[in-house]
C-alpha cells in the first residue's frame, strides 16, 4: 500500500502541472480585461503603468512560470513564517488579487470558515441521511419505506437547488418567518443567543444540500446494497447460521461501501469549493460566491488559485479512495 500511494503522489505531480497549465491557457484566451472597469478618463499612459503593476506586460509563459513559484514556494513559506516566526519570505512577492489588491491565500482563508460551516455541514448531514435509507431501502425493497425513499430522492436530485433554495425562503423565511433569508456572515457565535441564531440562519442552507447530496448518495448505496444481497456469499452466511444483523451489517455492508466510497470522497472537494449556487441564493460569503466574483471581475490570480485548489483535493480525494478500498475489502491489493 505504501509504494502504490508513493507511485500515485509522484504521478499526481505531472497530472497538477498539466492541469494547472490548461487552467491559466483557458483563462488567458477567455475574454475581458481585468481593467476594464478602469474610467475612460484615465490616460493610456497610467493605464499601462497600472498594468504592468499587475504583472500584465509580462508574456504569458512568465507569469505562468512566476504563478508557479508563488504557489508552491512563497505561500507555503509565508505560512511556515507566520507559524514558527521566521524570516524565510521576507521581500517575496504573494499571489495578488487583481480585485481587492489583497494575498489571494488571505482572501481564501476567510472565506473557508463560511463554506466549511455550511456546505460541510450539509455534506456530512447528507452522508449520514442517506446510508441508513439506501440501506434500509434496500433490505426491504418494494416496502413501503422503500417507495416512500424513492420518491423523496427523485424529488431532491431532479430539483435544482437555486428552486428549493427558493421555495425554502419564500415559505419559511418570507411568509412564515421562521428562518432569516439571508446569512449573516458577521455573525460571531458568543453566547447561547448568538449560537442559536446562527443555526437559525443555517437550517434553510443546509436544507437545501443536504437533500441533494443525500438523495445522490441514497440511490447508490441502494444499489450497491441490492447487488451484494443476491450474491452467493450472502446465502453462504445465512446457510452457517449467522444472523441476519450480522450478515447484513458485517458482511454486506462493507463489500456495499467499496463503490460508494468513491461517490463521497468525490464530493468531498465541493465542500471546500462550496456550493455556487446556493452560496449565491442565500448570500453566504463563501469560496463559491467567491469564485464566482473572481471571475465576473476577470481576477485571474484568483480564478487560478481556486481551480488549481479544487484539482489537488479532487486528486487527494480520489487517492483516499483507493486506499479506503483496501481497506475495506482485503482482496484488493496494490503492492
Amino acid at each position: 500500500m505504501l509504494t502504490f500511494t508513493i507511485r500515485r503522489l509522484l504521478l499526481a505531480i505531472p497530472t497538477l502541472l498539466f492541469i494547472s497549465l490548461v487552467i491559466f491557457l483557458l483563462l488567458e484566451a477567455s475574454p475581458g480585461d481585468p481593467l476594464g472597469d478602469v474610467p475612460l478618463t484615465v490616460p493610456p499612459e497610467v493605464k499601462e503603468r497600472m498594468r504592468e503593476a499587475l504583472g500584465l506586460g509580462s508574456p504569458w509563459y512568465v507569469r505562468y512560470v512566476l504563478w508557479l513559484k508563488q504557489f508552491f514556494w512563497v505561500e507555503p513559506l509565508y505560512w511556515f513564517d507566520s507559524v514558527f516566526g521566521t524570516q524565510f519570505s521576507a521581500g517575496m512577492q504573494r499571489i495578488i488579487s487583481f480585485q481587492s489588491r489583497s494575498p489571494v491565500f488571505d482572501v481564501i482563508a476567510q472565506r473557508i470558515p463560511q463554506t466549511l460551516t455550511v456546505v460541510g455541514f450539509s455534506y456530512l448531514v447528507g452522508v449520514l441521511i442517506a446510508l441508513p435509507i439506501g440501506i434500509l431501502s434496500a433490505y426491504k425493497q418494494y416496502s413501503w419505506f422503500d417507495q416512500l425513499g424513492t420518491f423523496v430522492s427523485m424529488i431532491g436530485f431532479s430539483m435544482p437547488t437555486f428552486f428549493t433554495g427558493v421555495v425554502l425562503i419564500i415559505i419559511f423565511g418570507v411568509k412564515l418567518q421562521w428562518f432569516p433569508s439571508v446569512y449573516d456572515t458577521t455573525l460571531q457565535v458568543r453566547d447561547w443567543n448568538s449560537f442559536w441564531a446562527q443555526v437559525r440562519q443555517m437550517v434553510m442552507p443546509v436544507t437545501v444540500l443536504a437533500l441533494y447530496n443525500a438523495a445522490q448518495i441514497s440511490r447508490f448505496m441502494r444499489a450497491s446494497m441490492l447487488d451484494n444481497l443476491g450474491q452467493d456469499y450472502v446465502r453462504t452466511a445465512r446457510a452457517k447460521g449467522l444472523s441476519e444483523r450480522t450478515v447484513v451489517l458485517k458482511h454486506v455492508l462493507r463489500n456495499s461501501l467499496i463503490p460508494v466510497i468513491t461517490v463521497i470522497a468525490l464530493g468531498l472537494p465541493a465542500v471546500f469549493g462550496g456550493a455556487i449556487i446556493t452560496e449565491q441564493v442565500f448570500k453566504v460569503n463563501g469560496l463559491g460566491q467567491l469564485l464566482i466574483t473572481a471571475i465576473h471581475g476577470n481576477d485571474i490570480p484568483m480564478v487560478l488559485t481556486l481551480t488549481f485548489i479544487f484539482a489537488i483535493l479532487i486528486v487527494l480525494f480520489t487517492l483516499i479512495a483507493d486506499i479506503l478500498y483496501g481497506i475495506l475489502d482485503p482482496r484488493i491489493r496494490y503492492d
